[in-house]
């Protein structure tokens, strides 16, 4: 019997060494298995006493079975702990080309030749978008279009157009270099019921500012300039965003901040006159020259020999 017993006992411990311990014990609930005695280490399959007709068998628990190794989560040891992780690497803004500068452009164009957001739109004869360079290091940026411009639906090509072209010029530039736009993009009117009366022209007001605003912004914003002169005093207040008087804000570079879009690189703006007011007061050019003279330093330009 007893020989019996072994040899028994010899081949269950044989087939229990090829199987998991939960192929073969229920599990238990949390509670039972609290209420078991802890296993000893060296537990193993027991031969029966002398006066033992039965089998007794115990196993080597999981836990105590030969571990997995584990991974060493000890901070002091675990190589790069403290090391701060590698940072996702910031997507890359490409700058447009010259091309799909001018395809913004165009489009933003399109947009304000159909707007009538403002009694603006009602009454002029062309929208006047701007036009130049899509790809300039310089913007030069007025109120509103006048007379002439609201007839040819282009900016400053007036007797004050033809003073900036001369401007230009001094700067070592050509007015295909730079790009010229207005804050208003149509002609605001004394009587908006006579387009065809000359001198029939007033500065924008606050609330015509306001809704044309986006439209030279995303200008702007496609063109990114490095810098943007602002002619005249409603020009200046309004982009430099400042009630300052125009004698207060020329005669240094401001940070170009705008409401409805980013910049993605800064752009700087100076403020000075407006050549429509260089031609009432010419004793004003030499103070407007001084102002370019600035830009012309910054951008690294000479003035032509004559």
């Amino acid at each position: 019997m007893k020989d019996g017993v072994r040899a028994l006992a010899a081949d269950l411990k044989a087939f229990l060494s090829t199987r998991e311990e939960d192929e073969l014990i229920p599990l238990r609930s949390a509670a039972e298995q609290n209420s078991l005695p802890a296993p000893q280490p060296s537990e193993t399959v027991a031969t029966p006493a002398e006066n033992q007709d039965h089998l007794t068998v115990e196993f080597v628990r999981a836990a105590q079975a030969a571990p997995a190794a584990q991974p060493d989560t000890n901070p002091a040891q675990t190589p790069g702990f403290f090391e701060e992780p590698a940072a996702a690497a910031a997507p890359v803004s490409t700058p447009m080309t010259a091309q799909e500068k001018q395809n913004a452009l165009n489009q933003i164009a399109q947009e304000i030749k159909a707007c009538q957001r403002c009694p603006l739109g009602k009454t002029r004869l062309n929208a006047v978008p701007g036009e130049g360079n899509p790809n300039a290091t310089l913007m030069f940026i007025g109120e509103g279009p006048g007379f002439d411009e609201d007839h040819k639906g282009r900016p400053f090509i007036g007797r004050a157009g033809q003073l900036l072209d001369k401007m230009i010029a001094a700067m070592g530039l050509k007015r295909e270099d730079v790009f010229i736009a207005n804050i208003a993009k149509c002609h605001p009117m004394v009587n908006p019921a006579d387009p065809e009366a000359h001198g029939n022209d007033r500065a924008p007001n606050t609330e015509e500012i306001a809704v044309c605003r986006k439209y030279i912004e995303r200008q702007i914003a496609a063109i990114s300039p490095k810098y943007v002169v602002a002619l005249g005093g409603v020009a200046s207040k309004a982009l430099i965003s400042d009630t300052k008087s125009l004698g207060a804000l020329r005669g240094k570079f401001h940070l170009l901040h705008l409401d409805s879009v980013d910049l993605k690189t800064p752009v700087k703006i100076l403020a000075t006159y407006h050549p429509a007011a260089l031609l009432r007061n010419p004793n004003w050019k030499k103070d407007a020259w001084a102002d370019l003279q600035m830009v012309m330093a910054e951008m690294g330009l000479k003035r032509p020999q004559a």
